[in-house]
């Protein structure tokens, strides 16, 4: 059995809680993302998760995991019964994901110019702050000015994610690629 340490972290998410745990789940930058039971059959930790009437999303990134609730409770009303389902299954060193899910590349060489530029700003800059509330940011798109990213994790329904959308992470991309980005949209993720 493997030693396993749990704590809770808050984020600008109300409904979110981020449980930290003191080793590595995944390779940095990887994360996975199950917004409903029916997405998470390749993770039976999940699966158990969504088994809790009141969990609404599980995301999986680096050494934590992103548990959503629904609005109806509170969490010192559930968190312990949440630790109570993720710290046996990880001493017992159980899988994650069950058959490696493919993941986009951060880079991939096709990418203009622009779209390097862009996520490599998105990495550098943004990617640890949105870690550190508990949730991952991925890029879709750049067409004619406008970037289009996937928030996921704790910023996936959060009332603080426009603002940090608009105010945090469009202007960085407006300031650093004044030429070229004109708006910073999010697709649900």
């Amino acid at each position: 059995m493997r030693p396993v340490n749990i704590y809770m972290e808050a984020n600008p998410n109300p409904n979110s809680m981020k449980f930290v745990v003191n080793f590595m789940l995944l390779q940095d930058g990887i994360s996975f993302d199950f917004p409903n039971a029916e997405s998470a059959e390749q993770s039976p930790l999940a699966q158990e998760l969504f088994k809790l009437p009141y969990i609404d999303r599980v995301f999986y990134m680096s050494n934590f995991i992103t548990v959503t609730k629904k609005e109806e409770v509170e969490w010192q009303e559930i968190q312990e019964e949440v630790k109570s389902v993720i710290k046996p299954y990880l001493e017992n060193e159980n899988p994650l994901i069950l058959e490696e899910l493919q993941k986009d590349p951060l880079f991939d060489e096709n990418d203009s110019e622009v779209v390097k530029k862009i996520k490599g700003i998105l990495d550098e800059y943004i990617r640890p702050a949105v870690e550190q509330d508990g949730g991952a940011i991925g890029f879709s798109s750049f067409n004619e000015g406008i970037v289009t990213v996937n928030l996921q994790g704790s910023c996936s329904g959060c009332p603080a994610s426009t603002v940090t959308l608009k105010n945090g992470i469009e202007n960085l991309l407006k300031q650093m690629l004044p030429n070229e980005v004109k708006e910073v949209v999010a697709e649900e993720g």
